[in-house]
């Protein structure tokens, strides 16, 4: 599961790092609020740990521009300032959470996991793309009307796409952040898009599942479905 970790304090960032990785988190570091907020919102992650006061970019309005362009991943805020009105404003910013330092690494952790774990139970809704709908909670998925019958894989395939439209999904992200399973050959998810794609878009004049030469997937309404194929 990826994370995004925005620190420019060296220290801080290699003791998050080295802790997360640990416990099976795959981590990137970036060292201003610059470098954060363009890699939030070039790829994507699980959570972001972004602390308050950054170079080029404080944590503030890092947070505000994630929250304006639409980014919805959980975002954990790390700051030495712990007053109220400081804590107020991350909130009030679209911050999901506040840690002040210092502080412990397990305290980190759980909520780390705590957010990751709210966020999913949070996406459960209701989801239309052109006549495709998608219901998270009883992961029932129909197209014009009629249920699609899809594998376990499939359906996390699914959703991982439907759930964030126009956005190309990596073989890898994939195989690491929707199954969670490194150990299988990223051919496989080829192959499953295969199965997924005959399910979704065989005989309908509107395709709606594309691939992205070298990079990866995409689900797309039929309006935007023009550079896939």
């Amino acid at each position: 599961m990826r994370v995004l970790l925005v620190e420019d304090q060296a220290e801080i960032a290699e003791f998050v790092q080295r802790g997360l990785e640990e416990e099976r988190y795959r981590v990137t570091v970036c060292r201003d609020g610059e470098a954060g907020l363009r890699t939030a919102t070039e790829e994507l992650f699980a959570l972001i740990i972004l602390d308050l006061m950054l170079p080029l970019r404080d944590g503030w309005s890092v947070c505000e521009e994630l929250r304006q362009r639409g980014v919805a991943t959980p975002i954990l805020m790390l700051t030495a300032r712990d007053s109220v009105p400081d804590r107020v404003r991350g909130l009030r910013m679209g911050a999901d959470d506040y840690l002040p330092k210092p502080f412990d690494f397990a305290e980190l952790e759980a909520r780390v996991q705590a957010l990751i774990r709210r966020d999913r139970l949070h996406k459960g809704r209701h989801i239309t793309i052109d006549d495709i709908e998608l219901d998270t909670h009883t992961r029932r998925v129909t197209r014009a009307g009629r249920p699609l019958v899809l594998t376990s894989r499939e359906y996390t395939l699914f959703e991982a796409l439907a759930t964030r439209p126009g956005v190309v999904l990596s073989r890898e992200f994939i195989l690491e952040d929707v199954w969670q399973d490194e150990e299988i050959l990223s051919n496989t998810v080829d192959v499953h898009l295969g199965l997924l794609r005959k399910k979704i878009d065989s005989g309908r004049e509107v395709k709606l599942l594309h691939s992205v030469y070298g990079q990866g997937y995409v689900l797309k309404p039929p309006a935007a479905a023009t550079e896939g194929r």
